[in-house]
This record gives structure tokens, C-alpha cells and sequence, in this order.
């Protein structure tokens, strides 16, 4: 994310703090205690560098650059995403931000396919030893409607990118 927002322009890290949590929603803040150390570790990595500036409240400002390095590391993060970063939806949320930065459409679609082939799998939050249960075997209508409410969003997520795939596909037989 911290990539992603820098490719975009270079920020102050309470600007970039700012904008990861509007990408995360309220219930996700993100601390200084967690982005401060994640930004030390991408500097040291030779990601982003940090380039101070005057304040006139006194402390310098530091504002943060992406650098060839840190976009190269981002395109590859998109572009090879997979486990969490598919399967976990926030985390995917977050590939799906930034995936319009990979300046190839069968690289964008790829990731697309991979978090398809997630959601077409059988899975449920409740089970039964291994055979995943669907809302109507469940008695409690609060699991169910946890069941009935991720099942629309899986459907309305796959529609999307059936609808994505084949608006690219048909895009390409054109050209």
C-alpha cells in the first residue's frame, strides 16, 4: 500500500497515513508504531527515500519518493500477486487499488483469473467436519445472514470480473 500511494506522488507520512486509511476504512487504523517501521524498513531496502524539508512549526518535514527500485518492487508485488494477497479480501482490495499501475493488460487480467479461481471455490464460515454449510442447513439466523450477505458479495465480485475479462477480451479481438 505504501508503494502503491508513493506511485502515485510523493507524500508526508501523515499524508500517506491519511490515505491508507481511507483505503482500509475506519475500523483499520494504521499506527505510527506500524507505519513508521515499515517506512524504515522499504528506506533501508532502497524502495523510497525520505527527503526533509523546513516546517514552520519547527520539526523538518520529511517527504517520501518511490524510487526505480520501490516502483520495480511494486510492479512485481501486483503483478505476481497471490495466497493472501488473493484470498484475503482487504488485502486484495489493496492489489485491486494499485493494479491499473501494471502496464499490462494480460498481467492485470492474470490476477484477476487467480482471484476468479479463489471465489469459484466451494467455502463457507461454517462446516460440518470438511462439507462446508450453506445458509439454509444453518438454524442460526445470524449465521445465516452472514452466509447470505458473503454470498451476494462473492457473486457481485465475480460478475465484476467475469464483466472485466470479457470487455478486455472482446477489446482485444477488435484490435
Amino acid at each position: 500500500m505504501i508503494l502503491g500511494f508513493l506511485a502515485e506522488g510523493a507524500l508526508h507520512g501523515y499524508e500517506l497515513r491519511r490515505q491508507m486509511e481511507h483505503l482500509h476504512g475506519y475500523a483499520r487504523t494504521i499506527s505510527d508504531g506500524t507505519l513508521y517501521p515499515a517506512i524504515a524498513r522499504l528506506v533501508k531496502s532502497g524502495f523510497i527515500t525520505r527527503e526533509s524539508e523546513a516546517s514552520k512549526s519547527g520539526a523538518p518535514r520529511q517527504t517520501l519518493h518511490l524510487t526505480d527500485a520501490g516502483r520495480e518492487r511494486l510492479m512485481a508485488r501486483l503483478r505476481d500477486a497471490t495466497d493472501h494477497d488473493i484470498t484475503d479480501g482487504s488485502r486484495f482490495f489493496v492489489v485491486l487499488s494499485f493494479l491499473s499501475m501494471l502496464p499490462l493488460e494480460t498481467e492485470r487480467n492474470a490476477v484477476l483469473r487467480r482471484r476468479l479461481d479463489y471465489l469459484e471455490q466451494p467455502a463457507s464460515f461454517f462446516y460440518d467436519g470438511q462439507k462446508p454449510l450453506r445458509a439454509a442447513e444453518l438454524t442460526d439466523p445470524y449465521r445465516q445472514g452472514i452466509l447470505i450477505s458473503a454470498r451476494a458479495t462473492n457473486r457481485a465480485e465475480r460478475d465484476w470480473i467475469h464483466g472485466v475479462l470479457k470487455a478486455t477480451t472482446a477489446q482485444e479481438e477488435t484490435t
